[in-house]
């Protein structure tokens, strides 16, 4: 478990190292968009929750809570690229880490609907972010880009979930509850 965790917990930290010498430097659109979700700790943790509480859902939930996740996330994407404002994006995106986290921790099997539209809400905080701090050209490479990296964090997390015991799960479910509740304290 010690193992797992600094595995865990390598992977949220050294994206951010890798993301430091992101920018103009001839970085493509798409690559930019690759890095950008998994250049913050509170985006990656998020991301893997989803998969998390995705795998411990079980059935639909595998492929529908990733899925309504990033498809929102576009959306809010496409609408932070237009310059079209969204409120508490950033407090929002605190909060998802926290309380998908939890939902994870406590292994909550939602109506289909109802954890959709969870995951969804979030992830159009999360998509908001990443259009509104994107290029201003070549927009659909970066989407592409942020969303193939959000999926892939997505089944990150559905592969942790599916791999480890029941347990194990909730435990990280927790421990990415605790990480966002304190990246609220830093970032507060």
């Amino acid at each position: 478990m010690k193992r797992l965790m600094l595995t865990l917990g390598t992977s949220v930290l050294l994206p951010q190292a890798a993301a430091a010498h992101v920018g103009d430097h001839g970085v493509s659109d798409f690559i930019s968009g690759v890095l950008h979700p998994v250049s913050g700790a509170d985006h990656v943790l998020a991301m893997v929750a989803v998969g998390l509480w995705a795998a411990v859902s079980g059935g639909r939930a595998l492929w529908a809570l990733p899925l309504g996740f990033v498809a929102a996330m576009l959306v809010g994407g496409g609408l932070g690229a237009l310059g079209l404002g969204l409120p508490g994006v950033e407090p929002m995106i605190l909060a998802s880490s926290v309380l998908l986290g939890v939902l994870a921790a406590l292994a909550w099997r939602a109506p289909l609907a109802v954890g959709v539209a969870i995951v969804a809400g979030f992830g159009l905080f999360h998509g908001h972010a990443h259009g509104t701090e994107g290029p201003t050209s070549g927009v659909l490479a970066y989407a592409a880009g942020f969303g193939l990296a959000t999926m892939g964090l997505h089944l990150g997390g559905v592969g942790l979930g599916v791999a480890l015991n029941r347990l194990s799960v909730r435990a990280l479910g927790a421990g990415t509850a605790v990480a966002g509740l304190a990246l609220a304290f830093v970032q507060g």
